[in-house]
């Protein structure tokens, strides 16, 4: 099976079908409009074996500025390119188009073909056209690229063409399998007894026959009928390879080019990327904020704005960082490369790297921390670029840092366990399975517990009679999950970061300062329940006598406890009360409201709440009109 591809470029009607055709016998011109019209529009593909036996893809692009954005859609998953370019005509515009594009996708395998050698009989015309080329090669990936003089219809140099190919394919290192595939899709299409079928360039993983799939950003989800490379079936397909797969249960109408294959869960879409950024040199006039653009990586085309970092406009040559927002969803990983066209009239504008795929938020533009985390994005470590995942403004968890990192898992793991060990990160165990643990940056902790400070000085300000926030009204302000906030607050109140107050929380230095004039109204209310201590002041009562405010406070103190709506006690009597009907029931079994109203000389509403609120907390268990002492 083959697990190398090429890809040809160059002007139109410089005889890349030509060549493809004597390399491989097939015409990849599928189309009868560009059979009639000798012309690529779409892109072609064909297959051929080099003298090591060794089956080789290639893809056919279109040359006519018309059709550059399908060419574009065929060079992303390439190993090497052809750059064709004809010996009569020598460098033209879409030469030096393509030329460029390759320059920015970073393909810097490649030949030079001369093809059309046979309309040529001046030696110094071919050697006049190949100094050109260098000349205009020079400084791009192609830079010192062999050149080979072909005749497409003599196959004169085709031989010496397949043994370049040999070298250059020998060279090429092999595709990582990272077990994250991913088929940017190229061609849709039926077969009659097949259904849909689709294809492009696998990259990231394999595939096999019967694997659960789900074509993104729709998330429609499907599962793997067959797979095909160069029209012959197979169980298996690895990084690199050409590949056809018969998809189940899924309509023509419902995929098209530019969606991708994977495994579900892998790639989240996204709308906003991260980039470095470099425009091309020989453009006129500058690029600026909140232009309007044509996005491309691997077959996916969209539009989008794009947000200029760093400065107020970009001229041509030069490079900048950029968040893209895009209109619709795209499938990506950080490291891809992609390119940048104007929409109108078509010019491509420049290309780059993906720094960051799930961009968090909206940057400040000239913020000097932002410029300084997209150059640790870009040229940072190995523990920076993953220091900068992690930090993204909340934790996240270990899967997705390893789905986001451009290194392998086990390395990923091995560079968490550094900035662990660093005190850079913390993890946060909210799971026995090790993936499903929570990241956290030493940076974002400090943020975190800063902000925590800022919210309860406000609330001690505000509210000075009260012993703290409740727990869940912190949790909800710092947009924490329940399980996460625990753990996080638990951390700060053993370091003594945090207080905790029963079920609220106060910083470590807090304590309630009541005023003079408040402790004269407490007092005289605590004499109230001196001389009632079972029949106490009613809730209504209590506030009349000292306040809201006050009122609420003895709850939280713990001087008072409130047992229903309308009664509350003295915390010291309740307890001395309670005591008091556990050692009766063990004495006597079972005790009844009336019991209660008449040992102690009071109303039933206060014997009835009382003994409910001793049902609610477990103490005793009701049993028709009886309350006995639960059997554990």
């Amino acid at each position: 099976m083959s697990t190398h591809v090429l890809g040809t470029a160059g002007h139109v009607d410089h005889g890349k079908s030509s060549l493809v055709i004597a390399l491989t016998g097939m015409n990849p011109d599928r189309l009868k409009e560009e059979q009639a019209r000798e012309m690529t529009i779409e892109l072609g593909f064909a297959w051929f074996k080099l003298p090591t036996g060794e089956d080789v893809g290639i893809v056919d692009v279109p040359g006519h500025r018309d059709f550059i954005e399908n060419m574009l859609a065929g060079v992303g998953g390439i190993d090497a390119v052809l750059f064709v370019i004809a010996a009569d005509e020598g460098v033209m515009p879409q030469t030096r188009e393509h030329l460029a594009i390759l320059n920015l996708l970073q393909i810097k395998n490649g030949i030079i073909v001369l093809t059309k050698c046979d309309l040529i009989s001046d030696k110094e015309w071919l050697l006049l056209v190949e100094e050109e080329i260098k000349k205009t090669v020079q400084d791009t990936v192609l830079d010192g690229s062999p050149i080979i003089r072909v005749s497409s219809k003599t196959c004169e140099g085709i031989p010496f063409l397949l043994e370049e190919i040999t070298k250059i394919l020998e060279i090429c290192p092999p595709r990582m399998d990272t077990h994250q595939p991913r088929l940017p899709i190229d061609r849709v299409f039926s077969m009659p007894g097949f259904g849909t079928i689709v294809t492009g360039t696998l990259i990231d993983g394999s595939l096999k026959v019967a694997d659960e799939i789900t074509v993104l950003p729709a998330g429609i989800k499907s599962r793997i009928r067959g797979l095909q490379n160069h029209k012959t079936k197979v169980d298996t397909v690895t990084p690199g390879q050409r590949t056809a797969i018969n998809i189940a249960g899924v309509a023509v109408e419902d995929i098209k080019r530019g969606d991708v294959i994977t495994f579900p869960g892998l790639y989240p879409p996204t709308r906003r990327v991260d980039v470095q950024f470099t425009m091309l040199k020989d453009l006129n006039g500058s690029l600026k904020h909140r232009t309007e653009v044509k996005f491309f990586i691997g077959t996916t085309e969209v539009l989008g704005s794009i947000r200029l970092l760093g400065m107020e406009e970009l001229t041509s040559g030069n490079t900048a960082y950029l968040q893209i927002e895009l209109f619709a969803p795209i499938v990506a990983k950080k490291g891809d490369r992609f390119i940048l066209r104007r929409p109108s009239p078509g010019e491509t504008l420049g290309g780059g790297t993906i720094l960051e795929v799930l961009s968090p938020k909206r940057y400040k533009r000239f913020a000097i921390d932002t410029l300084s985390l997209f150059e640790k994005k870009l040229t940072g470590s190995p523990s920076e670029k993953l220091l900068s995942i992690i930090h993204t403004g909340s934790p996240i968890l270990t899967s997705e840092v390893l789905k986001r990192s451009m290194f392998d898992e086990k390395e990923t793991l091995d560079i968490i366990s550094t900035l662990q060990a660093g005190n850079q990160i913390k993890l946060i165990k909210t799971s026995e399975n090790l993936t499903q643990n929570h990241l956290v940056s030493r940076n974002y902790l400090q943020d975190l517990l800063e902000t925590s400070h800022q919210l309860l000085e406000k609330f001690h300000s505000n509210n000075p009679l009260k012993n703290g926030i409740s727990r869940e009204e912190l949790r909800s302000k710092l947009k924490l999950n329940s399980k996460l906030f625990t753990l996080i607050i638990d951390d700060w109140v053993t370091q003594g970061e945090i207080k905790s107050n029963m079920t609220n929380l106060s910083l470590p230095g807090f304590s309630i300062n009541i005023l003079p004039e408040q402790q004269k109204l407490i007092k005289a209310l605590q004499v109230k329940f001196a001389l009632n201590p079972v029949s106490p002041p009613s809730i209504k009562e209590c506030k009349a006598d000292v306040g809201e405010d006050l009122y609420r406070m003895m709850l939280e103190t713990g001087d008072l406890i409130q047992l229903s709506e309308d009664v509350v006690y003295s915390t010291k009597q309740y307890e001395k009360l309670k005591n008091e009907v556990v050692a009766y029931l063990h004495k006597n079994s079972t005790i009844t409201v009336a019991d209660f109203r008449d040992k102690y000389q009071t109303s039933r509403k206060y014997a009835l709440a009382f003994l409910e609120y001793l049902d609610q907390i477990n103490i005793t268990r009701r049993e028709g009109d009886f309350r006995i002492l639960p059997k554990y």
